[in-house]
């Protein structure tokens, strides 16, 4: 129990400060933004395979399951944003894709 307590307080304490900070970013850094938010999904992905390769009670794996896939989805969602955002800067009727 004191595990999860512990992990609770670091989630909410890193979501404050992520918050405070994310929301204090000019719009012209959205994508420099998307790509670290994207390297943060893909350390939570990593970090829910690690509690998957250990055994664990039936929360904890909910709990990781929840995990990646809500940092799958930012994942993917980051990349798809970021791939139409630098669709605006390419010329017409190149077929660089």
């Amino acid at each position: 129990m004191t595990n999860l307590l512990l992990m609770v307080g670091v989630f909410l304490a890193s979501f404050g400060v992520g918050y405070m900070l994310i929301s204090k970013v000019p719009t012209l850094l959205h994508t420099p933004l998307m790509s670290m938010t994207n390297a943060i999904s893909a350390v939570t992905i990593l970090g829910a395979l690690l509690l998957f390769a250990v055994p664990t009670n039936t929360a904890h794996t909910v709990l990781g399951a929840i995990a990646i896939t809500a940092a799958s989805f930012n994942v993917y969602g980051g990349f798809y944003i970021t791939d139409r955002m630098l669709g605006l800067f390419r010329e017409k009727g190149s077929d660089s894709n």
